[in-house]
């Protein structure tokens, strides 16, 4: 659940190059008399109901990841937190923005606050009020569970995109909590990092956010230095609090206090605090920060199957991909609450008060002790943010390889459209703490191409079927009778042909139904048999021969309202908008016992549940007839798509796919829908490839206008695409003290300020595609780069930016700076790094200069002897370019 900054990095681009938002938040500072005269009148335990999560009752809980009670005596009203990102996480589906590597992909300051305007207007219709974003952690270890929610590799750009998204939320009067502080960049949670490093990597995008007025900041699981993180003074009262001078108040991660004495090293609040006992995280969570009789909590070992099921489990196409692993989770812990801390005077008083003092008065500089907060839940802005979804994911497109000029597409050629993510958008990738997206708002990219060139011969192939067909009725039967034997709640029992009870064919069940389906299913060959158990408006759970296979991922008494979404269990619905939890099961010839059940969620729809399958002879027929499809085309484009797992590699037998379609087609053009770098092994025998990303509900129209033309990709990566696991610093077989194992149980980032492109970079290492690298349909020119030194140690850049080709586009230009000629001693650089960025929009022929400002903190290291920024002495050389490898221009900068 869970930055050199705009002061320290701030990058201003020219009026020129965007229109200026002027959104800030709702007030710069509280009334800090009124808040002092309010905690006055508190209290202890009115104190606590500020500083420690509650349940909300049920009649108003929305199912959102945490609950503040507030002080409702004194007109303090309660909080609610939601999960994200992107977008919000509550009992009602909210649209499924662009991921967040989309959107650092655009490098575009206006598509970030955007998107935050887009989230925070979401958070006021679902009637939330802190929403548990930006993620602006480092993508240092692609590996990482959690690499995909970054912002990407880069702390600057990591920094300003999360700064503007925070702008946006914030102006709509709603809180942004900044996550997850600090150093949570690896599945290791015993990190150890240097002070430098610390402070210009990963404490650095916070330091931004802090900048752009963040209400809020959330600490992480891991433990940083030897002290965990919500637990840790140096980060948080030295770092946080005396440098950075953050005023808003700190939020552990769910579950990550494990001392109630963290409130005296800066831990402001302990989340989620006191839970339902029905809930299976109740069993791996303790709450500390309890002033009442009792024991702590956590006294009996989680259901780790239940919980499992929250992210859902392996598919078929990730065989051989580690599941979710609870094993790791930080359990030690001292049983003492805060009524044991008070009573021995471990704790103050006023160490309450002050925790308390931060909490109130971020609620009072947002208005909401005046009444600017919004709790009743109503109608979202669809075609507002969708328009803010689309532009994203449109100016997230990173074109990649465009031989031939193969795209843009033409209509007058015969196109093969192939893959599952052709027929539907991979709006989300994998589930997790966002926003599950409206399926009936999207348009796949199949429909779209068609809307949008009617004429156009397309010719559409799934390949990989993932919403199947259903199990023959003949093949069911139960004491050698045909169908199952349906067990309802009140015992009753009837028989049924198969399970096929939805509102496409009709027989949509009450809502509520809890039933039991037994008997046999009979297979014709041995093999491995896809069963895809499908659902919606409740849980459901299928068994074979006595083991369970899979089950639905809502969980009673966890959050997010125990609502089964759509998207939960395979990303990608069934093709009529069931969840799809689909598994891989090896069979011999023969009758095996099969058990599916159903239980309750809280969504009162009517139950639907189907069990579809295919077999591995529809499997095959599926695969000949997309090969067949791209043979009979002019043109094929695969459709390809990853969950980040396994890592660093498409799922199932992609590869082999787009090989054997390019064998059979010259002219093959692959769309990614992913999130971070996957191996290539095919790159040099397909024409195109187009990194779309996770693009969100209206990504499919997005990709369409992409890929025939109506958008011209302007997108950067936000990282670095290594041609293996063994270029990154964190992944490098020489370095296993860096990787999520470590040694010794510990994990040390050892590669120092050197992270993405700044490892490659010294090591000389030559990647697939750098960072910042991204094709056009058109062409640009850059020259001139000047630099004018500021009065406050910054400085000036401008660098002439011109469209050479023929058809309108977007230029991203990127200043990076050299490292000094004379470095001090004992302090690490990297060999360039990324101070200034912009994107502008230019018609053909069009040419402009394109100015950016440099802050101070650019040109500055962090002095681990003086405890302080220091400037090296002596001349810096400043490069600009359209990447961090095609860097034409240079100049000194003083």
């Amino acid at each position: 659940m869970n930055l050199k900054s705009g002061a320290l990095f701030c990058v201003l681009i020219a009026a020129s190059t965007f229109s200026a938002h002027t959104q800030v938040v709702p007030a710069d500072k509280a009334d800090e008399a009124r808040v002092d005269s309010l905690l006055g009148k508190m209290t202890l335990e009115e104190k606590m109901n500020l500083i420690r999560g509650d349940v909300e009752p049920a009649a108003t809980n929305q199912g959102q990841a945490g609950y503040l009670p507030g002080v409702p005596r004194l007109g303090i009203p309660p909080l609610r937190m939601a999960d994200g990102p992107p977008g919000v996480l509550t009992r009602v589906a909210g649209q499924a923005q662009t991921a967040t590597m989309g959107v650092a992909a655009t490098w575009s300051v206006k598509d970030a606050e955007q998107n935050g305007v887009a989230i925070g207007r979401e958070a006021r219709s679902l009637g939330i009020d802190v929403v548990l974003q930006p993620f602006i952690n480092i993508d240092r270890d692609i590996t990482f569970a959690r690499g995909y929610n970054t912002l990407g590799e880069d702390p600057f750009l990591t920094g300003v995109m999360g700064a503007a998204e925070i702008r946006g939320e914030q102006a709509q009067g709603i809180m942004s909590q900044a996550k997850h502080y600090v150093a949570y960049d690896s599945d290791s949670y015993n990190i150890f990092v240097d002070q430098q490093t610390l402070h210009e990597v990963y404490v650095a995008p916070f330091d931004a956010a802090v900048k752009a007025g963040v209400a809020s900041i959330m600490c992480s699981y891991n433990k940083i230095n030897g002290k965990f993180a919500c637990g840790n003074p140096d980060t948080l009262k030295t770092i946080m609090f005396d440098e950075i001078r953050f005023k808003g108040f700190v939020t552990s991660d769910w579950g990550g206090v494990h001392n109630v004495h963290f409130i005296n090293d800066g831990l402001t609040m302990e989340m989620p605090g006191e839970l339902d006992p029905d809930s299976p995280l109740a069993a791996m969570m303790h709450t500390y920060f309890r002033t009442g009789p009792g024991s702590s909590g956590a006294s009996t070992k989680p259901n780790l199957a239940a919980l499992a099921g929250i992210l859902g489990g392996t598919i078929p196409e990730e065989a051989g991909a580690p599941g979710m692993d609870l094993s790791a989770f930080p359990t030690d812990s001292d049983p003492k609450t805060m009524r044991d801390a008070l009573k021995d005077g471990s704790i103050t008083e006023a160490t309450i008060t002050a925790a308390a003092r931060r909490v109130l008065y971020e609620i009072d500089r947002f208005g909401y002790l005046d009444g600017k907060q919004k709790h009743e839940v109503t109608q979202q802005d669809f075609d507002g943010n969708g328009a803010i979804i689309e532009k994203t994911a449109e100016d997230a497109a990173v074109l990649l390889k465009n031989e031939g000029r193969i795209l843009p597409l033409k209509s007058s050629d015969s196109i093969a459209m192939i893959g599952p993510t052709a027929g539907q958008v991979a709006s989300i990738g994998t589930f997790g703490e966002r926003s599950p997206g409206v399926p009936e708002l999207q348009v796949s990219p199949l429909d779209a191409l068609k809307k949008l060139t009617p004429h156009a011969r397309i010719i559409f192939a799934v390949n990989d079927d993932m919403t199947g067909t259903p199990i023959p009725e003949a093949l069911f039967t139960h004491s050698a009778e045909p169908g199952l034997v349906r067990t309802n709640a009140s015992g009753s029992s009837t028989v049924d042909a198969s399970i096929d009870f939805t509102k496409t064919n009709g027989k949509a069940l009450p809502p509520n139904t809890v039933a039991t389906w037994k008997g046999e299913v009979t297979v014709p060959a041995d093999g491995s048999y896809w069963f895809y158990l499908q659902a919606i408006g409740t849980r459901a759970m299928i068994s074979i021969d006595g083991k369970e296979v899979g089950r639905t991922g809502a969980v009673k008494g966890t959050v997010h309202g125990d609502v089964q979404y759509a998207t939960q269990d395979n990303g990608l619905p069934t093709t009529d908008g069931l969840d799809n939890v689909r598994r891989a099961v090896q069979l011999t010839k023969g009758a095996h016992k099969i058990e599916v059940s159903t239980s309750v969620d809280t969504s009162n729809a009517p139950v639907q549940v189907r069990l579809n399958w295919m077999t591995p002879e529809a499997r095959q027929q599926a695969h000949a007839a997309a090969i067949d499809a791209a043979r009979h085309a002019k043109t094929a484009v695969v459709f390809v798509w990853t969950r980040d797992k396994p890592h660093f590699v498409l799922p199932g037998e992609q590869d082999k796919l787009i090989e054997e379609i390019a064998a059979v087609n010259p002219n093959t053009v692959v769309v990614l829908n992913t999130s971070q770098p996957v191996a290539m092994p095919w790159i040099d025998k397909v024409k195109g490839v187009l990194e779309m990303w996770w693009p969100g509900d209206e990504g499919g129209v997005a990709e369409a206008k992409t890929l025939f033309g109506l958008n011209n990709p302007g997108g950067k990566l936000p990282m670095t695409w290594g041609n293996s696991l063994a270029d990154y610093p964190a992944t490098s077989p020489s370095h296993p003290e860096r990787s999520a194992k470590g040694v010794d149980g510990k994990t040390t980032f050892s590669e120092g300020v050197l992270v993405g492109y700044r490892w490659f970079d010294e090591q000389k290492i030559q990647p697939l595609f750098p960072f910042g690298f991204g094709l056009s349909y058109t062409s640009f020119a850059l020259s001139d780069l000047k630099v004018t030194p500021n009065s406050d140690g910054g400085a000036r850049v401008s660098v002439h930016v011109k469209n050479t080709g023929s058809v309108a586009g977007d230029e991203v230009p990127q200043v990076y700076l050299d490292a000094p000629e004379n470095k001090p001693q004992g302090v690490q650089f990297a060999p360039k790094t990324l101070v200034a960025f912009g994107r502008v929009t230019l018609q053909p022929g069009e040419d402009r200069d394109v100015t950016l400002e440099i802050a101070p903190r650019a040109f500055e290291y962090w002095s681990v002897d003086k405890k302080a920024w220091v400037r090296p002495a002596g001349s810096r050389t400043l490069r600009a370019g359209s990447s961090s490898q095609d860097l034409p221009l240079k100049t000194a900068a003083e």
